[in-house]
């Protein structure tokens, strides 16, 4: 009987062990599925109350202990009030709707409208976007400017913070046009630079009604840089031969293994100053005052030396310019978080790495 208990508890431990495998495949399979359905979630925060909190608490520390208690009464009096008349305004538009007739109705409910209106601030919507070289946040900016569009007032405004060093024509082409949807609405646009918005990255900033950047903000380099390395040589040296076969005359220009041409050289050099034209056209539509072919030279600027070319608008930073808007407008923030796949998060650390390494062969203090 020896053997059949051991038997049995053999099959008990085999049993556990696979039903253990089996519900670690189910819930491999179940949280990729959700990731599948669920790209990601906007996230919108109110973040005027953290500044408002910040402001507090520095006036409060300066306080003796009786006025700090004063000035909190004072606070949590102010904001009572605040709903209060929230409320009341909440009320009359609900009287005004229920006793007008139906033919009035639309005008009453404007009267209304127009009253909670005037209580509430308007809205600076605030939005990021830190580009890479491949530009792909441009799907998250998409999926924030959708919803700032959806909600917007015409009293509100849009700040964009904007951070890239420029990367590839199509990708920044593509966040280009998105930021235009502001300007196509005549909606109130700034764009504002701490650290550096040159190539693509000017190509968006130029979008903007207004361009703020911080003193040593880097913006420019209006130009159109490519770079492919050739191996034929090394290739010829130990008799490895390339066939490179095209439908098409400039299919191929330049390549990296095959011999390139005179020919090819020369249409690849065409194709690079028409992406420049183009990209003087742009900057030159949405800042006419800009002297193009002074500054499309492919050069970059601090900003204290751009905003005398025309580039930028104004000197200061990101937290200034909300900052000045604290007391008369509502502080919104809105992201979109996409989820990631490790995959996508380690290769865009090592995107981010390698943009740093090339950061540091500039200049440097």
């Amino acid at each position: 009987m020896n053997w059949f208990s051991e038997y049995s508890l053999f099959l008990a431990e085999t049993a556990t062990v696979v039903i253990a495998i089996l519900a670690i495949l189910i819930f491999i399979l179940s949280q990729r599925r959700k990731s599948a359905t669920v790209g990601g979630r906007l996230s919108v925060k109110d973040i005027s109350q953290e500044y408002e909190q910040v402001k507090d608490d520095m006036l409060m520390s300066s306080m003796g202990e009786l006025e700090a208690k004063l000035f909190m009464k004072d606070i949590k009096k102010q904001k009572k009030c605040e709903k209060k008349q929230a409320k009341l305004a909440a009320k009359q538009k609900k009287k005004q709707v229920k006793n007008q007739e139906k033919s009035a109705l639309d005008n009453a409910t404007k009267l209304a409208e127009n009253d909670i209106d005037q209580q509430v601030k308007p809205k600076l919507f605030v939005l990021s976007f830190n580009g890479s070289m491949d530009a792909h946040e441009v799907e998250e900016l998409r999926q924030e400017i959708t919803a700032v569009l959806a909600v917007i007032k015409p009293e509100d405004e849009v700040v964009v913070k904007l951070e890239s060093p420029g990367g590839v024509v199509h990708g920044y082409g593509l966040a280009a046009s998105q930021l235009l949807r502001f300007r196509q609405r005549n909606i109130p646009f700034t764009v504002v630079v701490d650290k550096v918005a040159a190539s693509g990255g000017y190509m968006m900033a130029c979008t903007a009604s207004k361009i703020i950047a911080a003193p040593f903000a880097i913006v420019g380099s209006i130009g159109v840089v490519a770079q492919i390395p050739n191996f034929n040589r090394l290739l010829k040296k130990h008799d490895v031969d390339i066939e490179l076969q095209t439908a098409g005359a400039y299919k191929r220009t330049l390549t990296m293994f095959g011999e390139n041409t005179d020919e090819g050289r020369q249409k690849f050099k065409q194709e690079l100053e028409e992406t420049h034209l183009l990209f003087k056209d742009f900057v030159k539509e949405y800042r006419p005052n800009v002297d193009i072919e002074q500054v499309a030279t492919g050069e970059h600027w601090f900003a204290t030396q751009a905003k005398d070319k025309g580039l930028v608008d104004e000197i200061s930073t990101s937290d200034d310019f909300i900052l000045s808007h604290l007391d008369t407008h509502k502080i919104i923030s809105v992201s979109y978080l996409r989820r990631q796949k490790l995959s996508e998060k380690l290769a865009k650390n090592v995107i981010k790495g390698v943009e740093r390494l090339f950061l540091r062969q500039g200049n440097g203090l």
